[in-house]
């Protein structure tokens, strides 16, 4: 992955760090369900870290279900850290690097709607494993391969090309940790709604996530993939469709 690309990534969270909280009607959620599978499982106190930890609301949710723990929550994006409680320990860190160096070996390494973003998310998944402390757990959520069915199929009827970044299929991910480890996989789905496609689309500037290896379309493109983008018969709104793939496993 080109160090460009990087940057850029880390630009638009920066730029996104003061609206996130209020576009995020899918990451928010998901972070709370993730926290809340972390309480049904008896981890171990200590090191707890959320990896790409945003404006915080993970490692936030963790810490008010589990009163007596802190969460050491690290971020590429200074300006997202920034919006995290003065009280809390950050680290600034681009996690395509590795992991920081950490004073100790993980209980828990919790991340949600990150992995897809870094170079080879299979191989960082299993480093990520392989740093946790003997029986410590690791909980991830991730978009998977098969999102945005609406947008892919509205831009194979257009003739355009889909700038909808691509994400690791749900067999690559489960894949690297070996079954007796895996205590929870599930794949969600969720489906957001709107009345116009700008709105569905405009979220990802207001999240960050609009980065994209493709071209960006032309306006003449773009008019040509909103017109092939029907309108849901079932809810009379365009529609986006994600698929979100929760995995728990203790090491």
């Amino acid at each position: 992955m080109k160090r460009s690309w990087q940057n850029l990534i880390i630009k638009n969270f920066d730029e996104a760090s003061s609206s996130y909280n209020k576009a995020a009607s899918l990451q928010i959620p998901f972070a709370r369900l993730l926290a809340l599978e972390c309480s049904k499982r008896d981890i171990p106190t200590g090191l707890w870290v959320d990896l790409g930890s945003g404006t915080g609301f993970l490692a936030n949710e963790l810490e008010r279900l589990n009163h007596n723990q802190t969460v050491t929550r690290i971020d590429s994006s200074p300006e997202m850290l920034k919006q995290h409680p003065s009280n809390s320990e950050t680290i600034l860190f681009d996690l395509n690097l590795g992991l920081p160096k950490l004073s100790h070996p993980p209980q828990l390494i919790a991340s949600s709607f990150v992995l897809h973003w870094l170079h080879k998310p299979e191989e960082k998944l299993r480093e990520w494993f392989s740093a946790l402390a003997p029986g410590g757990w690791l909980a991830i959520a991730i978009p998977v391969k098969g999102c945005f069915p609406e947008w892919h199929k509205a831009a194979n009827k257009a003739d355009v090309i889909c700038t909808a970044m691509s994400f690791p299929s749900k067999d690559s991910i489960i894949k690297v940790i070996k079954d007796e480890h895996i205590q929870l996989q599930k794949l969600e789905s969720f489906t957001e709604k709107s009345p116009r496609i700008t709105s569905l689309l405009k979220k990802f500037v207001h999240i960050g996530a609009h980065s994209s290896p493709q071209q960006s379309l032309k306006v003449k493109e773009w008019r040509k993939l909103t017109n092939a983008w029907k309108i849901s018969q079932r809810t009379n709104l365009y529609e986006l469709t994600w698929f979100i793939q929760i995995l728990i496993a203790q090491k």
